[in-house]
């Protein structure tokens, strides 16, 4: 499959897609988002990565992002690897879990939250 992947494109798609996050991978990450949203608004996308609706949703969302002339700054947190950090997010903003899930920040407050179908560049 690999060499299928190259000869279509997978590759260079997974490296756009990562390079249009920043990774929450510890608190200390948490904090420099928080940190940001001061500047400007932040969106934290949580994503399970065995989960098929959320690996979906997450690729509609990037098509949205990269069609997108918003000032805004991506945050992604991988749950299953950094569940500790969507329990922290959870007890710092008062937002209950869900997965795939969207977070706003905004003066480090959370300002908004949607998540499955409801995740929509375009509602923010």
């Amino acid at each position: 499959m690999g060499l299928l992947d190259q000869l279509f494109g997978k590759k260079e798609e997974q490296k756009q897609s990562q390079s249009l996050w920043k990774k929450i991978e510890t608190e200390s990450d948490l904090d420099a988002a928080v940190e940001h949203s001061f500047q400007q608004k932040v969106l934290i996308f949580k994503h399970s990565t065995r989960c098929f609706i959320s690996k979906t949703v997450l690729k509609s969302f990037e098509k949205q992002m990269q069609n997108s002339d918003k000032d805004l700054a991506y945050y992604f947190l991988d749950l299953l690897a950094h569940r500790d950090i969507s329990n922290q997010i959870e007890d710092r903003f008062g937002v209950t879990h869900q997965s795939p899930q969207l977070i706003v920040l905004e003066q480090g407050k959370a300002v908004y939250n949607a998540s499955h179908q409801s995740i929509d560049l375009d509602k923010i």
